[in-house]
């Protein structure tokens, strides 16, 4: 099983953050969300993970490389990179992978967080697609069913058709197929909207040579893709999470649940919380923090905020409002 994860995009909605760092790894409660996604795999597939295909825009430099491999070696899988370039839509993403394109393989983009009680059974189709139930499918690429059997795909339907939306997360029994249909789909000049190639014209093809697809049902569907949806993501999951903190370690501030708090974290006469993300070497003096993200080593002192996200190596001061404040920056305020 070969597990595929295009994540080659600048990231442009969630910068200033995404300027020095891949929005796929962007911290979510302490963990990676590229990690987070993977982790989620390895709790609910009914078989191994053996290789991570990653799909690296060009001025990926080996800082991030490290990064990913280090993250592969935590759950013994096989490092492997692919380069796109340009970035023509999702099918053109996979087909960057067309040498590794053999056997089993899954389909994940980088920016989604999903969740489920129940392992997924791959077995007895072609393909299996991971969808939520929305209420406004308008928004999404939606699947159209009979029962569990997908029969087509929609972008974005202006008259009801499904409301079961596409997640991002695909798999496939046979890369080799996989491959082929990717390729059709460029070999044909088949662009959707802005020009691009869409991964969906292909599945659409093998769907009219009669491939079964399966639906996978997730009980939840995060979105880290924004920096509102990230902010709230990373709430959502420090409540779900609820991690344990040790308040004897701050004396003279208060920590109001919940609240991620990483180690080598100093906090002083502040009141921190609720659903604040602390990442570690990260000070904080005499400041009230609510609903925000703070990465790590950054330096706070005289600091009211909510809503915020505030990069690595920041240092604010005097600093009352919302802000978003990327890494290695300095704001303060007499």
């Amino acid at each position: 099983m070969k597990l595929i994860i295009p994540m080659a995009g600048r990231g442009t909605r969630v910068r200033p953050h995404s300027h020095t760092v891949p929005k796929p790894l962007l911290p979510v409660a302490g963990t990676m969300i590229i990690e987070r996604l993977v982790e989620t795999f390895i709790r609910t597939l009914d078989r191994k993970i053996e290789e991570i295909v990653y799909i690296l825009g060009p001025d990926f430099g080996q800082d991030i490389k490290n990064q990913l491999t280090a993250m592969s070696d935590r759950h013994d899988a096989k490092t492997t990179f692919r380069v796109q370039f340009p970035a023509l839509g999702t099918a053109h993403a996979v087909a960057c992978a067309n040498e590794d394109l053999e056997g089993e393989v899954i389909v994940a983009f980088a920016d989604t967080l999903f969740d489920s009680k129940e392992k997924f059974d791959l077995d007895g189709a072609d393909s299996v697609i991971w969808l939520k139930k929305v209420e406004d499918p308008s928004r999404f690429g939606v699947a159209v069913h009979e029962g569990e059997k997908i029969t087509g795909f929609v972008e974005k339907p202006e008259e009801f058709i499904s409301d079961l939306a596409i997640i991002g997360v695909y798999y496939f029994k046979d890369g080799a197929e996989l491959k082929r249909q990717v390729n059709r789909v460029m070999d044909d000049g088949l662009k959707g909207p802005g020009g691009e190639y869409f991964l969906t014209a292909a599945l659409d093809n093998m769907i009219n040579e009669g491939k079964v697809f399966k639906i996978a049902t997730v009980d939840e569907w995060l979105d880290c893709g924004t920096l509102p949806a990230w902010l709230e993501t990373t709430g959502e999951i420090v409540a779900k999470e609820n991690p344990t903190f040790n308040a004897s370690k701050f004396p003279g501030s208060e920590i109001i649940p919940p609240v991620f708090i990483a180690e080598g974290v100093n906090i002083e006469s502040s009141k921190i919380g609720p659903h604040v993300s602390i990442e570690e070497g990260t000070t904080i003096k005499n400041s009230t923090i609510k609903n925000s993200i703070i990465r790590d080593n950054a330096v706070l002192e005289n600091v009211e905020t909510e809503g915020s996200t505030i990069g690595a190596h920041t240092s604010l001061k005097n600093v009352k409002g919302k802000v978003d404040v990327g890494d290695h920056s300095n704001l303060e305020f007499e």
